[in-house]
């Protein structure tokens, strides 16, 4: 098959890498970004070290990039989802996004974003699950799930991608999928404002345990279904983001429980860290949904609201008791 990843930050060149081992694999950037990496042969600025495989192809031209494949994975950020799309749909090819977030500016999931900009019938999906750039560079074994609305696409273009070390799942459940990618950041930058603050190990057990409760109930009351939840894209996604040393949305909360600020923290990452435009997206959401996503709330306070990350804490803390569901 031959596939383009749009998009060579970490995660574009990550599958692209891996993928150039069994199809034949083109990575996109802007041409500054890919006349560094052609002449590297590595990704210097955001995956320095891994070396990139022989085959995988550095294209600068979207057009000739696009029009040769079978297949188009968009691994830019949510907020660039909305162009990429629109870039595409001329072209007519089909196309899975691994961008886990709502739309900054309009609070869309992407499958909506999708739903308005591409040809009707394109099939499209989402490509989801516990997964760090620099593992799936490495070989290391991963599992995902591509979930789409058209069955016959989700598992034909799931099997494709299958490999040994890069095991992929299908599924129906977009909504679900794309709700556990999405929010399970802001759950991550809790957990780190947590563990920033040293509350322990019981406090970032709580913390995961309540806050896949509040992904749970939103991604229900906005379509998608309770087991999805338990799964790769829901528990899986969650646990890794709120416990791997290499999460930047944990990253993020730990330094905000040091004291910096955002805009500090974010110049330090160097990558974007997806949770941050997320948060607010996601409440506005669950406001409109009456959804009641205290873990959220309290993020965005600290993000946003100038209250302090103990602040924050504090006042989850003082929540009533009530029964656990």
């Amino acid at each position: 098959m031959r596939i383009t990843v749009l998009g060579a930050g970490a995660w574009g060149t990550a599958i692209a890498a891996s993928l150039s081992a069994r199809h034949e694999v083109s990575l996109w950037g802007r041409p500054e970004e890919c006349a560094d990496i052609a002449a590297a042969r590595r990704n210097e600025r955001y995956l320095p070290e891994i070396a990139l495989p022989p085959r995988l192809a550095i294209e600068a031209d979207f057009e000739a990039a696009v029009s040769a494949a079978d297949l188009v994975l968009v691994a830019t950020p949510t907020a660039a989802l909305n162009e990429m799309l629109g870039r595409i749909a001329p072209l007519q090819k089909p196309a899975v996004w691994l961008c886990k977030g709502f739309d900054p500016q309009s609070a869309e999931l992407p499958h909506q974003i999708a739903a308005r900009v591409l040809a009707p019938g394109s099939p499209y999906g989402v490509l989801s699950g516990p997964s760090f750039a620099l593992e799936v560079a490495r070989g290391l074994p991963t599992a995902l799930t591509l979930a789409s609305a058209d069955v016959a696409f989700s598992q034909a273009t799931a099997r494709a991608l299958h490999g040994s070390r890069l095991r992929v799942y299908f599924s129906s459940d977009v909504i679900g999928v794309e709700i556990g990618g999405a929010v399970k950041n802001v759950m991550a930058i809790a957990t780190g404002i947590a563990d920033g603050l040293g509350l322990g190990a019981n406090a970032r057990a709580a913390l995961i345990t309540r806050g896949l409760a509040e992904i749970t109930r939103l991604g229900v009351r906005l379509g998608g279904r309770p087991e999805t939840f338990t799964g790769l894209t829901g528990a899986g996604d969650l646990i890794l983001t709120c416990t791997g040393e290499l999460s930047r949305n944990r990253r993020v909360g730990l330094g905000l429980a040091q004291g910096k600020k955002l805009e500090d923290i974010l110049r330090e990452l160097g990558h974007v860290a997806e949770g941050v435009h997320t948060a607010a997206a996601v409440e506005k959401r669950a406001r409109e949904s009456d959804v009641d996503m205290p873990i959220t709330r309290s993020v965005c306070a600290v993000l946003f609201g100038g209250v302090s990350p103990r602040e924050a804490v504090e006042l989850l803390l003082a929540r009533d008791p009530k029964g656990e569901g």
